[in-house]
């Protein structure tokens, strides 16, 4: 099925070009209401400014906060700085009320106070609640666009409500139960209220036992929770246990990919930005920014490695093969830690183990970093025994002796790595800190200056040179 709506997507991008292309505004139009709504939006994102307004007057007013909800903030704030404060007005309140949040806080505070005056009291009311909590917690990404019904109502007068509310149809998934004050006392599905006798009352048929969300959680808890139970949508309670709120699925997988891309950028040594665009939108300087602190200071920490090699020189003078492998020992070691880390950070990040565990973890990691050694070992023996036989010895030592000891260091190298990879987001974690920002080159860094001194102080003591 997913399939199938991605190779729609062209086909109704195509179509609206098609139309555009031939002047058939009326036709246009029929299809704007007709397709997803994302499709419009991508559609009108490439057109020029005045001509998505004359598009957008020919649609009602209800559309026209559908599509304008899924522009992005770039288009939104041009169309608000092109439009009078009145029309603008009518299409910011019909906007879905999370996003219509997030529009208002990218005004300037002069700009938001230009436009108050102009928005209906229920909608300058919730546009302010809801701009008043921090992007980060449920609060500040919750919609108020949802259906609420009374208790100790019958299912005709819970039904009779709901159609007087009339909230986005999209958004009736439950509907949320409370009291008068606006505790909420638990949920019925939409198919209760329609397949009961409408003369039963809701209390009667009310499940009691539902998952919140609290107004501070943080945002990516909130997530997590509608993807453990497999839920549709959250609802949202203040500290007196009233309903202020829900965070629908489409948000949570928002709210995923955003965290999921926040992650692999700190661990790939990358600063993330609260205001990041597209790659291609993104200037080439602001991607330099973000890269360079990581890059700079590891390769400062890089001068310990030279240090290290620059102190075994003798050693490298008198046994060229070792220097021959370094590179294996390197790569080798570095591919480990970061398998490691990156296992460890997604299970943290998923809820499927926590820094209490570190023990289990660190030991399991052991045994199967022994494993991944005894296969890397084999491995280098080999290598050294068809690839160098022909290479230059002091007297004394033999090939297969040499082999053996460039294969032990690298195999202690892999068990080493895997604890360090594992065990240094388990750290972070345990200070309180983000375990991304363990950067994959960080890891690197530090098991490549790990792996020499393992590499010199095995050959060193294993083959009596100093």
């Amino acid at each position: 099925m997913e399939e199938n709506e991605n190779d729609q997507e062209p086909e109704n991008q195509d179509l609206l070009q098609d139309l555009s292309e031939q002047g058939k505004t009326a036709e246009l139009v029929e299809m704007f209401e007709e397709l997803p709504t994302m499709d419009v939006a991508e559609f009108m994102e490439e057109k020029p400014l005045e001509e998505v307004i004359e598009y957008l007057k020919k649609l009602d007013l209800e559309d026209q906060g559908r599509i304008f909800s899924d522009f992005s903030i770039d288009l939104q704030l041009k169309l608000f700085h092109e439009l009078d404060r009145r029309t603008f007005a009518k299409i910011f309140g019909q906007m879905f009320s999370d996003i219509r949040a997030d529009l208002y806080q990218e005004l300037t505070k002069e700009e938001q106070i230009e436009l108050l005056p102009y928005l209906d009291k229920k909608v300058r009311e919730d546009v302010i609640i809801l701009s008043a909590y921090p992007p980060e917690t449920a609060g500040g990404i919750m919609t108020t666009d949802f259906a609420t019904i009374f208790a100790d109502m019958t299912m005709a007068e819970a039904l009779a409500k709901i159609r007087k509310d009339a909230p986005s149809k999209d958004m009736i998934y439950y509907i949320y139960a409370v009291d008068h004050s606006m505790v909420m006392k638990g949920l019925v599905t939409l198919k209760d209220l329609v397949m009961h006798d409408p003369k039963t009352r809701v209390n009667e048929m009310l499940n009691e036992f539902f998952v919140y969300a609290e107004v501070n959680e943080d945002r990516e808890s909130v997530a997590q929770k509608i993807e453990k139970y497999d839920l549709v949508a959250i609802p949202v309670l203040n500290s007196l246990n009233q309903l202020v709120g829900i965070v629908s699925h489409e948000e949570a997988i928002d709210i995923i990919r955003k965290e999921e891309t926040e992650d692999m950028e700190k661990f790939m040594g990358i600063m993330p930005s609260e205001d990041d665009e597209e790659y291609m939108a993104t200037s080439s300087f602001h991607h330099f920014k973000k890269r360079v602190v990581w890059l700079v200071s590891l390769a400062a920490i890089g001068i310990i490695s030279g240090m290290i090699i620059n102190e075994y020189q003798g050693v490298l003078e008198h046994f060229i093969i070792l220097a021959m492998y370094m590179p294996m020992m390197a790569a080798t070691g570095g591919n480990t830690g970061s398998q490691a880390a990156t296992v460890v950070i997604r299970a943290l990040s998923l809820g499927e183990i926590n820094d209490k565990d570190w023990l289990r973890i660190v030991f399991k990691e052991m045994k199967i970093s022994f494993m991944l050694s005894v296969c890397v070992a084999v491995l280098t023996y080999l290598k050294i025994a068809f690839l160098s036989f022909h290479a230059m010895l002091p007297p004394g030592f033999t090939m297969s002796q040499i082999a053996i000891v460039i294969s032990f260091a690298i195999s202690i190298q892999v068990i080493s790595s895997a604890i360090i990879g594992a065990g240094l987001p388990l750290v972070v974690r345990r200070m309180g800190g983000d375990p991304a920002v363990v950067a994959s080159p960080a890891i690197t860094t530090i098991v490549d200056i790990t792996g020499l001194l393992i590499y010199f102080t095995v050959a060193t003591l294993t083959l009596g040179i100093s």
